[in-house]
Parts: C-alpha cells; sequence; structure tokens
C-alpha cells in the first residue's frame, strides 16, 4: 500500500482482525456483482470504497427515474444510462483505486462460466429465479461462494452459499428449481427503500469478511428481516443429500 492508501483504510487498519493483511487481501481481491440496483447498489458502493481491489458488475437495465428511490448508486444525470455504467461512476466519485469492468447484459449461463472462476466472491444482488439459479449453478460448478440477498416490500433475507464446505447448502437446495415459486418484482409490488440498504450492506459485509479471512459466515444461516417490526430471524440451512445441483451426481 501506497501512503495515500495507508491513509484511505487508515480505520480498516485499525481493526485488530483486519489489519494491513487483510486490508492487501481486499486490494488483491475480485468480486462479481451481479445486479445494480436496489440490493447492488449499496454492494458495489461499500466494496469499492472498502479497496476491494477488482469489481466486475453485470445488469442488463438502464437507470430510471423509478430506480431513484432505493438504488442509492444512481442519480438524476445518468437517467438512461446502463446501470453498470451509472455503479462504476459511483464507485470512481468515492475511491479511484478500485478497477471497475462493466457488462450491459443478462447473466445467463454462458456469460457466468466466463466470469465466475475470475472472481473470489460472487454477489447474487438480481430479482428474479431463473438468474438466481444460474448463478447458483455456476458457484457450485466453480467452487465459489456465493453472497445471496433478496428484498420485496418489508420482507428481506440474506445468507451465505458456500459447497466448498461440506455442510454448507446451495441455493436450489432451499429454493428448489422443481418447485414453483411466486416471482415477485418491485416493479408490481413495491419495497420499502432503505430495506435494499439494509440487506446490500450485509451483502458487502459478508464478501468483504469472505475475502479477508476474518469472521463467522452466514453459511448455512439464514437471515430474515421483517422491516415493518424491525425483527430478524436466523433459520439453519442444511444442504440436501439429493440436491441435483450441488449433491452427489
Amino acid at each position: 500500500m501506497n501512503d495515500d492508501q495507508l491513509l484511505r483504510y487508515s480505520r480498516h487498519i485499525l481493526l485488530d482482525d483486519l489489519g494491513i493483511e487483510g486490508q492487501e487481501r481486499l486490494l488483491a481481491s475480485h468480486a462479481l456483482v451481479i445486479g445494480a440496483g436496489g440490493l447492488g447498489s449499496p454492494v458495489a458502493l461499500y466494496l469499492g470504497s472498502a479497496g476491494v481491489g477488482r469489481i466486475t458488475i453485470v445488469d442488463p437495465d438502464v437507470v430510471d427515474a423509478t430506480n431513484l428511490q432505493r438504488q442509492i448508486a444512481h442519480d438524476l444525470s445518468r437517467l438512461g444510462q446502463p446501470k453498470a455504467a451509472s455503479a462504476r461512476a459511483a464507485i470512481a466519485a468515492l475511491n479511484p483505486d478500485p478497477l471497475v469492468t462493466t457488462r450491459h447484459e443478462r447473466a445467463d449461463d454462458a456469460l457466468l462460466d466466463r466470469l465466475v472462476p475470475q472472481a473470489d466472491v460472487v454477489l447474487d444482488c438480481t430479482d428474479n429465479f431463473a438468474t438466481r439459479h444460474a448463478i447458483n449453478r455456476a458457484c457450485v460448478r466453480h467452487g465459489k461462494p456465493l453472497v445471496s440477498g433478496a428484498a420485496i416490500r418489508f420482507d428481506g433475507q440474506v445468507t451465505v452459499y458456500d459447497t466448498r464446505s461440506a455442510e454448507s447448502p446451495c441455493y436450489a437446495c432451499v429454493f428448489p428449481e422443481s418447485v414453483a415459486h411466486e416471482e415477485v418484482r418491485c416493479a408490481t409490488m413495491g419495497v420499502f427503500a432503505p430495506l435494499v440498504g439494509i440487506i446490500g450492506t450485509i451483502q458487502a459485509a459478508e464478501a468483504l469478511k469472505l475475502i479477508a479471512g476474518i469472521g463467522a459466515p452466514l453459511a448455512g444461516r439464514l437471515l430474515m428481516l421483517d422491516g415493518r417490526a424491525m425483527e430478524w430471524t436466523e433459520i439453519r440451512l442444511p444442504r440436501q443429500a439429493a440436491c441435483p445441483v450441488c449433491g452427489p451426481h
């Protein structure tokens, strides 16, 4: 680290669990962020401000006026721009250190098989089951930890899927593809603005912990938030032996 970085990251360096070595791990790391909306905004900003060295952001959408109520990486000056590029500009305004690359396209199997192997951690900030399952399959195939978040109305949830551990489930263990889940989206159901900030910030924290090798990750534990009552519930998530994605084949 140079003198500017020692100053910028001094409050991280003061943490005994992190220190200079942990900060250097962040600077040398690569995070893949899929989705640059309500969850992806705080994820991108905190990963960038914390000094993650390389950040790849994937999102097929452009910034719309209805996004600005909650998607804090975007502003009025970037309406109509690709969300991934807008998030890159927001990170650059906070910290010039990270190398941020963007993909203005949907995260399909082919793209994920190119990008996931390059990352140290993957963050699912999407809003549909098909993409979530595709991300999960890619993370299981390539042995990468996945930080998953979701938020709708006043309800949020966040966990880590890390099948490098024999006990940790994957996303399909909890939400099997064979089961029809109701597709809910902010555009039709609404979402409380700070909720995505709460969940996205936890996603960023879990990713930083995984990269730096500190603390206990949320692997095997699902945190659920009732935003009306501001009450958290934790559920233990076992791996399913018969899971078609992470089970023995």
